[in-house]
């Protein structure tokens, strides 16, 4: 960003009398909708109170009720600089990222943990090497041990708490390299010998604890930018950096202007045919609901883009799901959203008192959901489970008789946390709401003919989709 910166087993189930189709389970077609929710802690301790039509709600329950299965958060080395604001609690630290951590996995979602590798804000103007470190940053052996053993201590200790992310970032934003010194960070020095040799000591770090631990974690490098992308993983290629998972990537129009959205889906394309080992991902993008401010704070997405304007709830809705169609349409993993919940409050960032993102978060200046808008883009029928080709088979039955759509709900699924969302055909949301008994009737008297999507979902994993014809 800126610098203002179960699994299951399925069985055939056979009910002739309906008029219903079994679809694919998207397990085939993993993909990523996901939220930078890095600011919650420090907006909640702030005195934010997020609400769903004026009742409090928490914000991690809101973004699993709309399908929301993957959470990105940032962590810098030592923000000491937060000790001179409000009450001087320090976050996205790394006890503030292992709450936000434990406060993802209880609600069912995925995390990506964001090394920053920095003690405040990395991006494509800056890549400030952290201060514990600055001794040693032009002692390349002495650095890459440090930044090995960081990773390496940090992922231990959270898969001591069961914390383990299931992806990590090396950086973010990396155009400029990591873990610069003061002088080099004031113009572009790009060393990828230098770069090359952290990359890769970083990468180590990360796949030793994965083998320590018997557990798998993906790992992603993160550049700015569509237009560049291609050719900095080539570089990253070319130069031996090779064992990653993920080809990371920031889109917003306000920034990467005049890339279109198209034009994004087709750099995409070329990077899944070049590598078609590598998941592509959009892991920060942004719109505007609105062009007002709620506090001091400027706002720092300013660009409309011509085709959705003017900024509103409904065009915010658009702008992304046009963007995860063409990221699905070309072969990338997922769409992430950059900090939809960091609301204005009465407390100072390091440049003014509010938010510089309230104009284009999921929430209005009461911090109340907006509906419609833009949260609503993860819930949008994609196409990925509502393929006819490849049945899937479950013990889960919808049942249609008349207009009522029966649930039954096998007595060996857990009703935590399970939901179910009704879709038409055009992956318009026409109802939705939790399932808190084993057989649940739903009485739909005014739908029109049609076919319909009877989606089920145990927090963020949908169990099964079937198609229900009016």
């Amino acid at each position: 960003m800126r610098n203002m910166p179960i699994r299951r087993g399925y069985f055939l189930v056979l009910i002739p009398i309906l008029l219903l189709t079994t679809l694919e389970h998207p397990s085939a077609q993993q993909f990523y909708f996901g939220a930078d929710q890095s600011y919650v802690n420090e907006m909640e301790d702030c005195g934010a109170v997020y609400s769903v039509g004026g009742s409090p709600r928490d914000v991690y329950d809101i973004f699993e009720d709309y399908g929301c299965n993957l959470v990105r958060l940032r962590l810098w080395h030592t923000p000491s600089w937060y000790d001179q604001l409000n009450e001087g609690k320090r976050y996205s630290d790394l006890a503030d990222v292992t709450k936000s951590i434990r406060r993802a996995k209880d609600h069912g979602m995925s995390v990506l943990l964001d090394f920053h590798l920095s003690d405040n804000w990395a991006d494509p103007s800056k890549q400030l090497v952290p201060a514990a470190w600055l001794g040693v940053v032009d002692t390349l052996d002495l650095l890459q041990d440090s930044l090995y053993n960081y990773i390496h201590r940090v992922l231990t200790g959270l898969s001591d708490q069961g914390l383990l992310p299931e992806m990590v970032q090396i950086g973010n934003e990396t155009n400029k390299g990591i873990l610069l010194s003061p002088e080099d960070n004031q113009s572009y020095t790009l060393d990828w010998s230098r770069n090359s040799i952290l990359f890769n000591r970083a990468i180590a770090a990360v796949r030793d604890v994965s083998e320590e631990v018997n557990q798998p974690v993906q790992i992603a490098i993160h550049v700015a930018g569509p237009a560049d992308n291609e050719w900095f993983i080539d570089q990253f290629v070319s130069h031996g950096v090779t064992d990653f998972d993920i080809i990371a990537m920031s889109y917003y129009w306000a920034w990467h202007k005049p890339t279109t959205i198209a034009e994004t889906g087709e750099v995409i394309s070329r990077l899944r045919q070049k590598y078609p080992e590598k998941k592509v991902m959009i892991v920060e993008t942004g719109y505007l609901w609105t062009t007002a401010n709620a506090d001091a704070a400027p706002n720092i997405i300013s660009e409309q883009h011509p085709d959705y304007m003017p900024a509103s709830p409904e065009n915010q809705k658009r702008w992304l799901i046009d963007l995860t169609r063409e990221v699905v349409r070309q072969g990338g993993s997922g769409v992430i959203y950059w900090e939809p919940s960091w609301v204005s409050t009465p407390c100072f960032n390091q440049w003014n008192q509010g938010s510089h993102q309230d104009h284009a978060t999921f929430f209005d200046f009461d911090h109340n959901l907006l509906i419609p808008g833009g949260i609503e883009w993860m819930e949008f029928d994609y196409g990925l489970t509502t393929r006819l080709d490849e049945p899937v088979l479950s013990n889960i039955q919808v049942r249609k008789v008349n207009t009522t759509i029966t649930i039954t709900i096998p007595a060996e699924i857990s009703l935590d946390h399970l939901k179910y969302t009704l879709i038409d055909s055009s992956g318009r949301i026409l109802d939705k709401g939790s399932i808190d008994q084993l057989v649940m009737e739903k009485e739909y008297d005014e739908l029109p003919p049609g076919a319909y999507f009877m989606t089920i979902r145990q927090s963020s994993q949908v169990l099964i989709t079937r198609k229900v014809i009016y």
